[in-house]
């Protein structure tokens, strides 16, 4: 799509002359995410400061069949946020003030450009909490959090994004402002809009703003971070932790990526020792008789044979650490240009999951490198393939591509998800019959339509809309 003068003039006259750019260096930086398979190639970069102002773009983009994708902290790996077709981004940095404290619900809302971690600090100013936590908390922005449904590190308590998101208001691709929940936890008045929103990566419209629930502040965080033998040793530890301690987190990584992070970072290993792979899991340590347990359930793991060594931290600071052992890998893999999987299954089927994914990998990559790590507590495992360097990233990425096939179709064979936490985008587009049947994704091109009758929003994200699936403008 190229933009006429007569376009230039539009858009500034919608958003202002000085947010509008077209220079080469925003296009560069505003078309992309954190993939690096597509080449950005956008028109021009927007900054709307309004629901109005957005609502007026799309109203414009009707009109004039312009492409718009929304860009938020561009920390997403699907392709989700690319713009390479010559759309218009549509950056919502402007859009970025907390609105309001509700203190009686345990509330706060927010406009869509409000960085994850900005809002974790307001809240802890207040004495409260967001959990929904993740390594890109201090680039990442609530609407891209929403649009993607992100999970993260705490899942296995607190859940996803979804499940803190009491209301939104939104600009659909028909150009109309929705208030969708107005942040009630009750609201029997039939289908609930908002998370329609929630996960569609900004197909259907643009989060302008969302009202946000907190939670009670956590009290004495612990860590421990345990050697494993292998993948079998993990579930067992799983159980029986999870048996008789709340966890707010139980995270896995290998040996590989612990090396790359400590390589990378200067930090101390756990322990003296090393073992393949590691758990680490994070309680309330507010009682004695927690860490107790924790400790007596540690002494049990040794004697199965479960763990071969482990540290438990004595302060904030060795907590935080420890976690950086594991937060820091996305950070540390990124020069190597991985390929990512991110893939899920139900807990109960993670242990054979893990097995055949495994011998597809040892038998497809033997000469490479492989990094596993994730949120293995809610059946969530990254798979990282660490490209070579002398080798071209086409050729790289048309191998993985290629393996891609056998690993879903074991996905497929256990009713698991090609996508766990990082979306669909372009880079898991090819594979979404994987996970959703022929008929769902004939109900998504549908209610596509219905949202964005002119397929302005996003297009070619997650499916290609059909002719045939959009209605009358």
């Amino acid at each position: 799509m190229n933009l006429t003068p007569e376009d230039i003039l539009i858009l500034q006259s919608i958003v202002g002359d000085e947010r509008v750019r077209t220079d080469a260096d925003s296009l560069a930086v505003y078309g992309r995410d954190w993939t690096r398979v597509f080449s950005p190639a956008p028109a021009a970069v927007v900054f709307p400061g309004s629901a109005e102002q957005v609502q007026a773009l799309v109203l414009r983009a009707q009109e004039r069949r312009w492409a718009l994708v929304p860009s938020g902290g561009r920390t997403g790996l699907s392709g989700a946020a690319v713009a390479e077709r010559g759309e218009i981004v549509v950056s919502f940095d402007r859009m970025n003030r907390i609105l309001d404290f509700i203190a009686e619900d345990r509330m706060v809302k927010v406009e869509a450009g409000v960085v994850t971690q900005q809002l974790q600090a307001y809240a802890s100013e207040r004495g409260l909490y967001y959990p929904v936590d993740f390594a890109s908390a201090g680039s990442s922005q609530m609407g891209g959090n929403i649009g993607t449904n992100a999970g993260g590190i705490k899942v296995i308590r607190y859940g996803m994004t979804r499940d803190w998101v009491m209301g939104l208001k939104v600009v659909t691709g028909r150009g109309d402002i929705l208030e969708l929940n107005g942040g009630m936890i009750k609201n029997a008045t039939g289908y609930d809009l908002r998370h329609l929103f929630i996960g569609a990566e900004g197909t259907l419209g643009f989060v302008v703003e969302a009202t946000i629930a907190l939670e009670r502040a956590p009290r004495d965080l612990r860590v421990m971070v345990l050697g494993v033998p292998d993948f079998a040793a993990v579930m067992p530890l799983l159980q029986a932790f999870r048996e008789q301690i709340e966890l707010s987190a139980f995270e896995f990584f290998s040996e590989l990526a612990l090396q790359l992070v400590v390589e990378r970072t200067g930090l101390p290993r756990p322990f003296a020792g090393s073992a393949p792979f590691y758990v680490l899991i994070e309680f309330e340590g507010e009682h004695a008789s927690t860490v107790e347990t924790a400790l007596d359930l540690f002494s049990a793991a040794l004697e199965h044979g479960w763990v071969v060594d482990g540290v438990l931290s004595q302060s904030e600071t060795q907590a935080e650490q420890l976690w950086r052992l594991r937060e820091d890998i996305s950070e540390t893999l990124a020069p190597h240009t991985p390929y990512k999987n991110d893939i899920s299954v139900i807990i109960r089927h993670v242990p054979a999951f893990i097995a055949d994914i495994d011998a597809i990998v040892a038998r497809e990559y033997p000469d490479l490198r492989v990094v596993w790590f994730g949120h293995i507590g809610d059946g969530n495992l990254h798979l990282n393939i660490l490209k070579p360097a002398d080798q071209p990233i086409a050729q790289f990425v048309e191998r993985c591509q290629r393996v891609n096939l056998r690993v879903f179709d074991v996905v497929r064979s256990y009713a698991g998800s090609i996508s766990a936490e990082h979306g669909v985008g372009l880079t898991k587009k090819p594979y979404l019959e994987y996970t959703r049947s022929p008929a769902e994704i004939a109900y998504l091109r549908a209610i596509k339509a219905v949202f964005d009758p002119c397929n302005i929003i996003n297009p070619g994200k997650i499916f290609d809309q059909l002719p045939e699936s959009l209605g009358e403008n």
